[in-house]
């Protein structure tokens, strides 16, 4: 039996040069934790059938700790899977202008709330309201820290105790399990269902208003699924006639929301801000990683009288933006009010790509790596916009044995390259790897590759 009297003391350990180096590096506090813990491992698991590890395997084991510790696990990975917008990856990935921005307002003190023609306290709300307003003709615009707090924000304030009439074909669940009911719910608001699930006419919509006493009128965009075949429901035009005609508001959720029109690139028509702004609605609100390219933000734009309502509201300072948001999402904006979207905003910039630019990059990775088949294929947009649309697409396939072991160290490789397994091969899709990366991703997949 190997006696626990021969392991190394914390003090021991902490004389041998590795260790010092350690200290230099991770800290004192945190080194002494990973070694403590490194020991009362050892002493659990000891069962006197193995012999204790000599002192270069503990040491190992201690700096193996102190590095998983300090990795963060928020990472920047490449992502090769070809979803332009993909959710569990941080969807819309900034503009240079837009990081550039963070930046600046994050290494110094800024006017967040500070007016600097008076010399007194300002208000945070001006930084991208204003160029909301400007961009789409909005009378009045809000910004909140995402859609789904600016949606619970508006039915708390506009709907509280009170009836809200929407289509039960729009009472939909996006990730994460946020559902239109249970926001209602949770907002104090009381939810009338009205219609079927594939049809919905304007009589229905009259009804409830009539005969329920509803006070506000909600469409919901099914962001993230289609319903085809005997459907109807009526246009956004009609529910605004009808609903002003008894005096209530209606509230159109867009989910992603698009400032340009995506049938511009051989898509489907995603529902516009400015569309929704233009048939009369009274709030319209939408996301602001998504289509607008921009960082997380709930954006609220429409009447100046509702949204005066909204941000008087006690809720309002919970779901704030803050100033590294406001000064991304503002930097953003001005891509649009300069009509620079198309090239500056990374999101933008892959969905107008060509294809023929996009087999060019595919064939000069087959060449660079010596390897691989150039095929088509598809991208998809992804982030809950534009369901079951796709553009065409040409990506590197490797046929690998074993493919999910090499996917799983493409994985392990920095930053971590997050490739799709497509008919038993692994493809690259170039349409949403980022230009700056391509030289590092390359020299990633030859790494994964020589191990194989």
């Amino acid at each position: 039996m190997h006696d626990l009297r021969r392991l190394p003391s914390v003090d021991q350990l902490l004389q041998t040069p590795t260790v010092i180096q350690m200290v230099s590096t991770y800290g004192r506090p945190l080194t002494l934790q990973a070694i403590r813990s490194v020991l009362e491992t050892v002493r659990a698991e000891h069962t006197g059938l193995v012999s204790i590890p000599d002192q270069s395997s503990l040491l190992d084991q201690v700096e193996g700790k102190l590095r998983s510790w300090t990795t963060p696990t928020l990472q920047p990975v490449v992502n090769a899977t070809g979803v332009i917008l993909h959710t569990n990856l941080g969807r819309a990935p900034l503009s240079p202008a837009a990081m550039k921005a963070v930046q600046e307002v994050s290494l110094s003190y800024n006017t967040l709330e500070y007016d600097l023609a008076s010399g007194k306290r300002g208000s945070r709300a001006g930084h991208a309201e204003d160029l909301l307003v400007r961009i789409t003709g909005a009378e009045a615009a809000m910004v909140v820290n995402n859609n789904a707090a600016a949606v619970l924000m508006i039915l708390t304030t506009l709907a509280r105790r009170r009836k809200v009439v929407i289509a039960r074909s729009q009472l939909v669940e996006i990730g994460g399990g946020f559902r239109i009911p249970e926001v209602m719910a949770q907002s104090g608001a009381h939810l009338v269902e009205i219609g079927t699930t594939n049809r919905v006419h304007l009589a229905d919509y009259e009804q409830a208003i009539q005969e329920q006493g509803a006070t506000l009128l909600m469409r919901a965009h099914r962001s993230n699924f289609q319903i085809i075949g005997f459907t109807s429901e009526p246009s956004l035009e009609e529910l605004v006639v009808l609903s002003h005609r008894f005096g209530v508001p209606v509230v159109d959720d867009l989910g992603s929301g698009s400032l340009l029109d995506t049938s511009r690139f051989g898509l489907g028509h995603e529902p516009m801000i400015q569309e929704s702004l233009a048939a009369g609605v009274d709030l319209v609100c939408f996301s602001g990683d998504k289509l607008l390219g921009g960082p997380q933000a709930g954006i609220i734009l429409g009447k100046s009288e509702l949204v005066g309502k909204l941000k008087k509201h006690p809720l309002a300072r919970a779901i704030r933006a803050d100033k590294l948001c406001l000064a991304a999402l503002s930097a953003t904006l001005l891509h649009y009010l300069r009509d620079e979207a198309l090239e500056a905003i990374p999101v933008w910039r892959m969905i107008a790509c060509t294809a023929d630019s996009i087999r060019s990059r595919a064939d000069g990775w087959a060449t660079t790596l010596q390897m691989g088949e150039v095929i088509p294929g598809q991208s998809t947009i992804g982030g809950g916009s534009l369901p079951g649309e796709t553009l065409p697409t040409w990506l590197l396939a490797l046929r690998i044995h074993k493919p999910d072991r090499f996917l799983a160290r493409l994985r392990q490789t920095y930053p971590p390259i997050i490739a799709r397994l497509e008919a038993d091969q692994i493809v690259f899709d170039p349409r949403t790897i980022l230009p700056e990366q391509e030289f590092k991703f390359i020299d990633n997949v030859r790494a994964a590759l020589a191990i194989q």
